[in-house]
């Protein structure tokens, strides 16, 4: 057989590896600027778990370019480099829903401790989201005329739109609960700070599940063909503008209302009642989780 002068890729196609491989390097350079950026504060452990986001997403991308030029240059994907790219999109799809739910439930910032409908959101997402990328990585090896190309694209889309909608509710539960505290608590207007930023960050996943699940599949339709892959750029840009917006709003800075931690005694972890005496009478210890939400006092005579 012989080799297409302009390649084995449509038209269509064609600029994908250079629009991955110039996204890869886009991300790279974010995620070194958010290392920088860690290295200067006191930070937590979800900064760098946002960081190794970063990084996994130009690595997928890397590979997805590689995959793309080998299928141009040769017909078909070079196995070693086609696998790769499938273990870092696997890696890069746990890590992105994990990132947005810790954040949205506010574990590692405020809470430290997910409660149970919280561990039941994981145990539904991440499990849905492996199913979603298994179902996307048989649609790219599958020829698109065939049955089982057009069931798995239909499981991919059903799956990805269950696990967004998913991802939401620890969100909606952090509203509320700051909702709640900002009636009761004396520290009402730290808590409407963090009622705002947790509002806008509704708002932005809400824009960025529509725009990168809806609107841009929809752009994809009425385009004509040889622009079909303004989508795939269309994606890119609004994840990389999704997670520079993440990054500013939950950067590790002291001014950051979300890392303001209430100072009043109902958020203490643990705090013991001991008399001054040393004796064993009346002593008694409070267990407290971060949030005030349990209490537990035991007597220990």
């Amino acid at each position: 057989m012989s080799h297409p002068e302009c390649g084995y890729l449509s038209a269509a196609e064609i600029p994908l590896s250079r629009l991955y491989i110039c996204m890869a390097g886009v991300f790279f350079t974010a995620a070194l600027v958010w290392v920088y950026t860690l290295m200067k504060y006191s930070v937590f452990k979800i900064h760098w778990l946002m960081a190794a986001l970063a990084f996994t997403k130009s690595a997928s991308l890397v590979f997805h370019s590689i995959n793309y030029h080998f299928i141009n240059t040769e017909g078909h994907p070079i196995e070693g480099w086609a696998v790769m790219y499938y273990i870092t999109h696997l890696l890069k799809g746990a890590l992105l829903f994990i990132t947005l739910a810790l954040i949205g439930t506010g574990w590692a910032f405020v809470k430290y401790i997910l409660s149970d409908k919280e561990k039941k959101i994981f145990m539904i997402v991440i499990p849905l989201q492996v199913l979603a990328n298994v179902a996307y990585i048989i649609i790219e090896s599958t020829e698109e005329g065939s049955s089982e190309y057009n069931l798995w694209k239909e499981i991919l889309f059903l799956v990805d739109l269950i696990c967004c909608g998913a991802i939401l509710f620890p969100v909606v539960w952090s509203i509320r609960h700051l909702q709640e505290a900002s009636s009761t608590d004396g520290k009402a207007a730290m808590n409407l700070e963090k009622l705002k930023l947790f509002r806008h960050y509704y708002v932005m996943i809400v824009c960025y599940i529509y725009f990168t699940r809806i609107i841009a599949i929809l752009l994809k339709i009425t385009m004509p063909f040889q622009w079909q892959w303004c989508y795939e750029f269309l994606v890119e840009v609004s994840t990389l503008i999704f997670f520079v917006l993440t990054g500013y709003k939950f950067r590790p800075a002291s001014n950051n209302p979300y890392l303001q931690l209430p100072q009043d005694e109902e958020d203490v972890e643990m705090d013991e009642v001991v008399t001054e005496s040393g004796a064993l009478e009346g002593i008694s210890k409070v267990k407290k989780t971060c949030n005030g939400r349990e209490r537990q006092k035991e007597s220990t005579l």
